[in-house]
């Protein structure tokens, strides 16, 4: 009660409203109308004016619409101390991933230098951080491995070939690989862009990509545990690589190198700690703490002291050329060996991409736009595979640095590419004696927030099976199959899943709310009430080619008619009928025959006129004694009645029994080919009615009776069906078919059925598919369910099933 009173009541008076007249009071638009001429949208977009030129400029040049606004004494100082924030993580990070890449590190510093300028001319984004990410490393590291492997590249002293790999020469092609690689993941990305294609990115799901970044996260590992242990595992690539590799790793753990242990190790657990210190200070310090930069610098420091390479073995970077390099073009005679590993970049990078940016964009109320974003990533990898930089896209570590420390542009991003390119220029050479165990445990480190991802498995189980199976699906085949076979495979059972859902929908009769025009599941709501005579019919999904078979079987199931039985019963029972009513022919002809003779001897010997009743194959006659046709006069004879209807009336020219009463007997004529008579022998005894005790509405009932009910044992208290097609936004042709088929047979048994809910679309789809007809009516089409249900009570509920209590709707004003 006291919701009521918080939530109101409401009540509506108006007529009830099919398709036809909802058109009419809401004076639909035609397809014309809402829809230019093909001609005039083809010589728009060749035409060209300053305005929309304005336009395309500023949807292709984002920078030329914020950075004329750009206020230094508002954005500069955060943007400033933002970008170097970034900037410093940039260091340890490129440095790092690019050892997951399969790449000298010095190409990780390039990755962070080049796409994040690229990005400040086409992105629209304002807090994303471009640059090296842990699952495109992990990605263009399996392509690099995969087409430049270690066997390939072995020295040769002039007589024999030698166990000792030319690490310079295998480098040279890693490079050039995973440049090409770049290169065309990034043609792909602004191909897709330009034509509109970034929707691309919502068929990866969340649980999809969290999966397949956990996943992603394992074949880091087993990528890094060679540097942390100090061994040479051989290389594998394609499926189950990482199954070969961990058990490469696991036989040689008594080789383990305990210097590089050591080293990885004490980074590991000093990072950690300084990570969990710096995460609980977080909101009292004005910025994060660089633990990351601090650790390459210390580590750098003791190397060199220590000698750490020279006295115990520990691999260190080695080389780091300072300056730029100059820009080459890719190599490509690569593209064809690499153009699925390139697709594969190009989706997962996008994905990452444009959930980044959405994220935070929704948080600070601007738009991002998915198309641009494609190119902008696109551009920013095809330009950097030309100065020899591997696939990039945002970070979520220092995106949200970038946020948290106040940067308000794309500025941000310009500011870390400056210490980046410092770095590069004067800095670069003095982390030669870094070692690789250190950037490995740094990688190692940053991969806890996706082994955290893990926790999804029992939000899931609480909240979506479907999409904790996706998600397991995703995890093991991108564990099993590799990273790019894996994607491909998830990505084909995701969709799998969604056509899965779509041909098997939820099906249900809907029930009355009482006292509301609302209808409701009655298998899942107690108080709703079914519509005596009325089985509403709804499906959850739209009906389509692939689930319109199995939705005409559940209208059977919810309905209770079998219609196939029930049409093939009727048929046999016409073909029996017709023979009967041919035997009864053959039978009345010879009794006519007989019976006329009689008559006219009856008629000699009263003297009375001859009088006699002749059934032909086509029409009823009368004849006289004479043989004269006595059908103009048959109005006039007190002896016959013929109904507009098709019902004859017959009286015997003798009672049955002797002293009897003669009596009319009656039969429903539909068609005036007169083989009735068969009827008349079928006939039971309550279809039999006296002239004198019959009224003429007691006869029209009877009458009505002989239907298909009365030719056998089937019954129902059925007479409306409405589908509810609220859900569908389409209909192709099969559907279109199912549809018309549920009209006609039903039909064939007097059960009446209309559609309710329909959205425009659908509508004029349906008139496009040639629906309407003349048994099918834009009549039986209502605007709500509420509509059709008044509709059907009040042309047929009402009289036939008297149980029916108006109470049960709201009140609504019948037409005038």
């Amino acid at each position: 009660m006291e919701s009521t009173r918080r939530l109101g009541k409401y009540r509506v008076e108006r007529e009830v409203l099919d398709e036809q007249r909802l058109e009419e009071v809401t004076q639909r638009k035609s397809y014309s109308d809402g829809h230019r001429p093909l001609s005039e949208r083809l010589k728009d977009s060749f035409r060209c004016t300053i305005p929309k030129l304005k336009r395309s400029l500023m949807s292709s040049f984002p920078v030329l619409y914020w950075l004329p606004k750009y206020s230094v004494w508002d954005y500069g100082m955060p943007d400033l101390i933002s970008g170097i924030s970034v900037g410093i993580m940039h260091l340890p990070q490129g440095m790092a991933y690019s050892l997951l890449a399969s790449l000298p590190p010095v190409f990780g510093l390039y990755t962070s230098l080049y796409p994040a300028l690229i990005y400040f001319f086409f992105g629209t984004s304002r807090h994303i951080s471009i640059g090296t990410f842990t699952v495109l490393s992990i990605m263009v590291g399996s392509v690099t491995e995969r087409l430049a492997p270690d066997g390939e590249f072995l020295k040769n002293n002039g007589t024999n070939v030698t166990t000792e790999v030319d690490i310079s020469a295998r480098d040279a092609y890693r490079v050039q690989v995973a440049a090409a690689t770049t290169v065309l993941g990034g043609l792909i990305q602004v191909l897709l862009g330009v034509v509109k294609f970034g929707f691309v990115g919502t068929y990866l799901s969340e649980p999809l990509v969290r999966a397949y970044t956990t996943a992603a996260a394992v074949h880091a590992v087993g990528g890094q545990l060679k540097y942390i242990f100090g061994v040479s595992p051989s290389r594998f690539s394609g499926p189950l690589s990482l199954v070969y590799t961990l058990k490469d790793v696991c036989s040689l753990l008594p080789h383990t190198h305990l210097p590089s242990l050591v080293v990885s190790a004490v980074t590991m657990v000093l990072l950690t700690a300084a990570k969990e210190l710096n995460s609980f200070l977080g909101s009292k310090l004005p910025v994060p703490v660089p633990m990351e930069l601090i650790t390459i610098v210390a580590a750098t420091l003791i190397s060199s002291y220590a000698h750490l390479n020279g006295n115990y073995s520990i691999e260190v970077v080695g080389e780091i050329p300072s300056g730029l390099r100059p820009p080459s073009a890719p190599d490509v005679s690569i593209f064809g060996e690499v153009i699925g590993d390139a697709f594969a970049l190009a989706i997962v990078g996008y994905a990452i991409s444009i959930s980044l940016g959405k994220t935070f964009a929704l948080k600070h109320g601007y738009k991002v736009d998915s198309n641009q974003e494609l190119v902008a990533l696109g551009l920013s990898n095809a330009v950097g595979g030309f100065f020899q930089c591997f696939s990039v896209c945002p970070s979520m570590s220092r995106s949200l640095v970038q946020e948290s420390t106040g940067g308000k542009t794309q500025m941000a991003g310009v500011a870390s590419a400056l210490i980046v390119l410092v770095t590069i220029l004067k800095l670069g050479t003095l982390f030669q004696e870094l070692p690789k165990a250190v950037l490995a445990s740094i990688v190692f480190v940053n991969l806890k927030g996706m082994f955290k991802q893990y926790s999804d498995i029992i939000t899931l189980w609480r909240s979506s099976k479907i999409d904790l199976v996706v998600w397991l699906v995703t995890w093991v085949s991108t564990l099993l199959l590799n990273l790019d076979l894996g994607l491909a495979a998830s990505i084909t059972f995701a969709l799998f899943t969604v056509i899965f859902r779509a041909q098997l929908p939820t099906y249900s009769v809907l029930g009355n709310v009482p006292g509301t025009e609302l209808y409701v599941d009655m298998e899942k709501h107690r108080e709703a009430k079914e519509i005596p005579g009325v089985t509403i019919f709804r499906s959850s999904s739209t009906v389509y080619f692939a689930n319109a078979e199995l939705y005409l079987e559940a209208l059977k199931e919810k309905s209770g008619l079998d219609i196939g039985k029930m049409i093939i019963y009727k048929r046999r029972q016409e073909a029996k009928q017709k023979r009967r009513e041919k035997r009864a022919e053959r039978r009345a002809k010879r009794q006519a025959k007989t019976e006329r003779r009689a008559h006219r001897r009856a008629m000699k010997l009263s003297g009375l006129p001859e009088f006699s009743v002749e059934v032909e194959a086509d029409c009823w006659r009368d004849k006289r004694g004479d043989g004269t046709d006595t059908e103009e006069e048959e109005q006039e004879e007190p002896g016959w009645t013929e109904r507009e209807n098709g019902t004859v009336f017959v009286i015997p020219t003798t009672p049955r029994i002797p002293g009897d009463q003669s009596r009319w007997e009656y039969l429903k004529g539909g068609d005036p080919d007169c083989t009735s008579l068969g009827w008349m022998s079928e006939l039971q005894d309550e279809d039999t009615t006296t002239l004198g005790s019959s009224s003429e509405d007691t006869l029209s009932r009877d009458l009505e009776r002989v239907s298909l009910g009365s030719l056998g044992k089937w019954s129902w208290d059925i007479h409306s069906i409405i589908l509810d097609l609220s859900t569908a936004n389409f209909i192709d042709i099969v559907a279109l078919k199912t549809m018309k088929n549920i009209f006609q047979d039903f039909s064939e048994i007097d059960v009446d059925v209309y559609i309710a809910g329909c959205q425009a679309s659908v509508v004029e789809e349906l008139e496009l598919g040639g629906f309407f007809s003349e048994t099918i009516a834009k009549k039986q089409l209502f605007a709500s369910v509420h509509d059709a249900v008044l509709y059907c009570l009040n042309h047929r509920g009402a009289a036939s099933f008297p149980r029916y209590e108006p109470s049960l709707l709201v009140h609504v004003a019948r037409p005038q």
